[in-house]
C-alpha cells in the first residue's frame, strides 16, 4: 500500500471509530430523536435503509399525545402509560441489576375477550396492563406489568426457538457496525466504492442449522448511493458480512462477487425531481363532500360510519388492528357483532435464489421487522384523499421512551362510480324501471415501506355488510448484480433466477405472503365453520335434457385438521362461518363467508428450511379454537426460529372447533416474477380478499338507501379544454 493510500486509509478509520464511539456511548440519548427524525439529522433509519429527513404532512396538526387518555378497553397504550411503564421497569430488580438491555415489545395486555364482550360505554375500564418483552443481559423475558400498581409479574411463554422483533435500534445499528472492521472498509473500497456513498442492509438470515444458534445473528449487505437516491438498484453483489447483533462484532465477511460490476445509476431515480418531463395522463381529480364527511372517530379509536361500528388502533407488530365490528340490521336496529378482531398476522416474502449471497433472504415482516414499526407517515392528497382523517401510532422505543409514527393511519370515505345496486326494466315489459344506487365505502388504510417494498394494506367496510381486505404491493425490488447486460449473452443452462431488468440488474423471483387473524364473532362467540362444496350430479337416463347439474354438499368442520383448506380450481367450495344457534326467519343459519382472493401458494419442498418456518402458508385456510396466546402465525419469537410455534403446529393438535369461540386464518399470495416495468419502481400490483355476509341479513340490507340527486351534490364548472 503506497503512503497515500495508507493516509487515507488511516484516515477513514479513525473517523469511522470516532463515529462508532460516539454512537454507542449516546445510544439511549439520541434514540428518541433518531426515531422522531430531528430536522438537524441527515437520515432517518427504517428497517434496511436511509431516507432523507421527510417533510411533515402540512393538512395535519402536530399531536404530541401527552393529554391522552384510554376510553375503552382495546384503547393502545398512552404516551403517559409508557413513561410510567417504563419507570417501573428501569426500578425493578432484573433491569437495577443488568448491564445491557432492550425492550422489544410495549403494546397493551388486552383484557379477557368476555370482559371487553361485557364491557359498554360509561362502564369503568378494566384494569390496564402492558404486555412486555425484553431483552436483559442477552436473555428473553416476557412480562405483564399492571400500570396502576406497579406489579411486574414473569410470564411463562414455553420454550421456543427465536428472537422477539427487532427493535428500531437493532437494525439501524446493524448498518453502521461493519465500518468498524478494517477488512470491510478495505473490501468496500477495493470495490472502488467511496465509504460516503456506502448504503447497507441488515437482513434477517432464518434459520438453517446450529451454526446459527445461540447468537442473534444477522446478515448485512451493501449498495453504492453514488448518482441515485435508489441505491437499491445498485447492489454490491456478492458480498455479506454476518454480525452479531448484541456485541455489534463482525463474525463473518464473504465476498464472491470481485467480479460482478455495480450497476450504473443512469435512469434509476425515481423521484420527480429527476425526470426529464412530465407526463400529465389525467387531470387532478378529488371527491367533494359538500356536507364533510360521514364518519365520526371518537376519542381517536372508535369509527362510526353509516350502519358500522369498530375499534381501530395501530401496533407496533400488526400495523393495524380492527376489533369489535359490529354492524346495525337495518329492520330491528340492534348492532351485530361480525368480528372481534381481526389484522395482518404475519408477511412471508421467500425469495428463489439458493446462491449463497441469496439463499437467506426469505423475510417474515411483522415477526422479524414490525409491520407497524416500518409504517410511514402517509402523504395527504396522494396516499389518502381530501377529507381523510389520520390517526398517529405511539410506540416504545428500545429504551422505553416513546415515540410517536405520525399520520401512520388514514380513513376515509371511497367513491369510484361504483354501483351497489341496480335494475332497470325491459321496454318489453312495459314498466319504466330504473333503479340504481351508488356504492360508498369506508378505507382504512396503512403503508409500511419495509425496507425496498411498500405494502398499502387497506380495510373497506361497505353498506351492505361486506368487508374487502386488501393488499398493495408497490415500491422497489430487490435486485441482484450480474456482469450480463443482454439477454443474448445468457446461454441456456445459465440460471438466472430471475428477469434481467436492465444492464447488469436481475430481478430476483419471489413470493408475498400476507396472513390475516380473523376472530369472527357472527352474532356472538359461539359459532362453526362450514365448507359448502359444488359437486357435479349425473342425472339419470331420461330425467332431463340436462346430463349434469351442481348441487351444493355442506360439510361442518368438528375439528382444526378438519378446517385446513387448499384451494382448487376444479374442487371449489363456499367457506362459511356461521352461528348454528340463530336462525333466519326461514331457518338458514347466519353467517358470514370468506370469498377468496391471492390464491397463490407456496410450492417450496416442505422441509426446506424457510418453508418450515412458514409453514401457516401450507393452507390458504385454517381455523383454530380462540386462544389468546396463539395470534402470530409465525409464533412469537420469530427471528432465528425453527418453526416449532407457528400455526400450523398448534393446528395439528387437532382440536374441536364445532359451536365454538374460533378464529380464521386466511393467507394473500402473490407470486413475482420481475419485469421490466418493475424497473426502476413498481407500479402497484393488488389483490383482496372478502368478509360478506351470507343469510346474515332477513333481506338486501340496503334497499332504503335514497339514489344521489343534482340537488345534493356541489356544483363544478370543468375547465375550458383547448
Amino acid at each position: 500500500m503506497d503512503s497515500r493510500n495508507l493516509i487515507r486509509f488511516l484516515f477513514f478509520t479513525f473517523v469511522i471509530a470516532l463515529l462508532l464511539l460516539l454512537t454507542f456511548t449516546n445510544l439511549p440519548a439520541y434514540t428518541e430523536e433518531l426515531l422522531d427524525c430531528p430536522t438537524s439529522s441527515r437520515w432517518c433509519a427504517t428497517k434496511n435503509r436511509f431516507i432523507k429527513q421527510p417533510q411533515p404532512p402540512k393538512t395535519t396538526t402536530t399531536n404530541l399525545h401527552t393529554s391522552d387518555e384510554p376510553h375503552h378497553p382495546l384503547d393502545p397504550l398512552t404516551l403517559n402509560e409508557f413513561n410510567t411503564i417504563r419507570s417501573i421497569l428501569l426500578s425493578h430488580t432484573l433491569f437495577k441489576n443488568s448491564n445491557t438491555y432492550a425492550l422489544h415489545s410495549v403494546v397493551l395486555e388486552e383484557p379477557d375477550k368476555y370482559l371487553v364482550l361485557k364491557w359498554k360505554h360509561g362502564d369503568d375500564l378494566p384494569r390496564r396492563k402492558a404486555s412486555v418483552i425484553a431483552r436483559v443481559n442477552g436473555e428473553t423475558h416476557v412480562f405483564t406489568v399492571d400500570i396502576s400498581t406497579g406489579v411486574v409479574t414473569p410470564v411463562d411463554v414455553g420454550q421456543h426457538s427465536g428472537y422477539p422483533t427487532m427493535t428500531i435500534e437493532d437494525m439501524t445499528s446493524s448498518t453502521w457496525a461493519p465500518l468498524g472492521n478494517p477488512e470491510f472498509n478495505r473490501t468496500i473500497m477495493a470495490r472502488g466504492i467511496d465509504l460516503k456513498d456506502l448504503a447497507c442492509l441488515p437482513i434477517s438470515l432464518g434459520w438453517f442449522g446450529k451454526k446459527e444458534e445461540n447468537r442473534r445473528l444477522i446478515k448485512v449487505q451493501c449498495y453504492s448511493m453514488e448518482g441515485t437516491a435508489n441505491f437499491y438498484m445498485r447492489p454490491i453483489e456478492g458480498l455479506t458480512v454476518v454480525l452479531d447483533m448484541d456485541t455489534k462484532y463482525v463474525v463473518e465477511i464473504v465476498d464472491k462477487g470481485k467480479n460482478i460490476p455495480i450497476p450504473k445509476a443512469a435512469g434509476t431515480d425515481y423521484r420527480l425531481s429527476a425526470q426529464n418531463h412530465q407526463i400529465n395522463l389525467v387531470n387532478p381529480i378529488s371527491i367533494e363532500q359538500p356536507k364533510g364527511p360521514s364518519f365520526v372517530i371518537e376519542h381517536d379509536h372508535l369509527v362510526k360510519w353509516a350502519n358500522w361500528e369498530f375499534h381501530l388502533k395501530s401496533d407496533p407488530r400488526a400495523g393495524v388492528v380492527v376489533s369489535r365490528a359490529m354492524v346495525r340490521d337495518p329492520i330491528t336496529g340492534e348492532k351485530r357483532s361480525v368480528m372481534y378482531k381481526g389484522f395482518t398476522s404475519e408477511l412471508f416474502v421467500p425469495y428463489m435464489d439458493p446462491t449463497d449471497a441469496w439463499y437467506f433472504k426469505t423475510y417474515m415482516d411483522a415477526g422479524e421487522y414490525g409491520f407497524g414499526l416500518q409504517a410511514m407517515p402517509l402523504d395527504p392528497l396522494n396516499d389518502c384523499p381530501r377529507n381523510a382523517y389520520y390517526m398517529d401510532g405511539v410506540f416504545a422505543a428500545g429504551d422505553g421512551k416513546p415515540y410517536i409514527r405520525s399520520n401512520m393511519v388514514c380513513v376515509f370515505e371511497r367513491y369510484a362510480g361504483d354501483i351497489g345496486w341496480r335494475h332497470s326494466e325491459s321496454p318489453i315489459t312495459g314498466m319504466e324501471i330504473r333503479e340504481v344506487r351508488p356504492k360508498v365505502t369506508l378505507v382504512v388504510r396503512m403503508a409500511a415501506s419495509v425496507a425496498n417494498y411498500d405494502y398499502i394494506v387497506d380495510w373497506e367496510f361497505q353498506t351492505d355488510g361486506l368487508i374487502r381486505v386488501k393488499v398493495g404491493l408497490s415500491g422497489i425490488l430487490m435486485v441482484k448484480g450480474t456482469s450480463y447486460v443482454n439477454m443474448n449473452q445468457v446461454n441456456q443452462v445459465d440460471n438466472l433466477h430471475g428477469t434481467l431488468l436492465s444492464e447488469n440488474v436481475i430481478g430476483v423471483i419471489h413470493d408475498h405472503y400476507i396472513t390475516f387473524y380473523l376472530d369472527m364473532d357472527i352474532d356472538g362467540p359461539e359459532n362453526s365453520f362450514v365448507k359448502v362444496n359444488l359437486k357435479r350430479e349425473t342425472t339419470a337416463s331420461g330425467e332431463s335434457p340436462r346430463l349434469s347439474y351442481l348441487k351444493t354438499v355442506r360439510n361442518v368442520a368438528k375439528s382444526e385438521k378438519d378446517a385446513q383448506v387448499k384451494l382448487k380450481l376444479y374442487d371449489p367450495s363456499e367457506y362459511h362461518i356461521i352461528n348454528p344457534s340463530k336462525m333466519t326467519r326461514v331457518g338458514n343459519p347466519v353467517g358470514y363467508k370468506l370469498v377468496p382472493g391471492g390464491t397463490a401458494a407456496s410450492l417450496l419442498d416442505l422441509d426446506d428450511p424457510p418453508q418450515k418456518r412458514g409453514a401457516f402458508t401450507n393452507n390458504q385456510i385454517w381455523v383454530t379454537p380462540y386462544n389468546k396466546s396463539e395470534e402470530w402465525a409465525g409464533g412469537l419469537f420469530t427471528y432465528q426460529s425453527q418453526g416449532d410455534d407457528t400455526l400450523a403446529v398448534w393446528s395439528e393438535r387437532d382440536r374441536p372447533i364445532e359451536n365454538k369461540d374460533i378464529v380464521m386464518w386466511y393467507t394473500l399470495g402473490f407470486h413475482h416474477v420481475p419485469c421490466q416495468e418493475d424497473f426502476p419502481i413498481m407500479p402497484t400490483v393488488s389483490s383482496s380478499f372478502d368478509l360478506k355476509p351470507v343469510n346474515f341479513y332477513e333481506s338486501n340490507p340496503i334497499l332504503n338507501i335514497p339514489p344521489n340527486v343534482e340537488k345534493d351534490l356541489p356544483v363544478c364548472n370543468a375547465a375550458s379544454s383547448a
